[in-house]
């Protein structure tokens, strides 16, 4: 039992060792950036929103005070 062990160990330590050697792939041309910032337009969006919403808002609470 401990002879099929030590085969079985060896053989393993055969397969594996060719992945544990290997090595990253050599690097090619840097990767194009094409990232653009939205960080005024989204600002824009959200002021834009939140205005409008308010005056929704402001809207329905007169026309509610209206009725009563």
């Amino acid at each position: 039992m401990n002879k099929k062990f030590w085969i079985s160990f060896a053989w393993a330590l055969v397969a594996l060792t060719p992945s544990l050697l290997a090595q990253p792939g050599g690097g090619g041309p840097p990767p194009v950036v094409t990232a653009v910032p939205i960080d005024g337009g989204v600002t824009f969006l959200l002021a834009a929103g939140a205005a409008y919403g308010a005056k929704k808002l402001y809207d329905y609470r007169k026309s509610q005070k209206g009725e009563a």
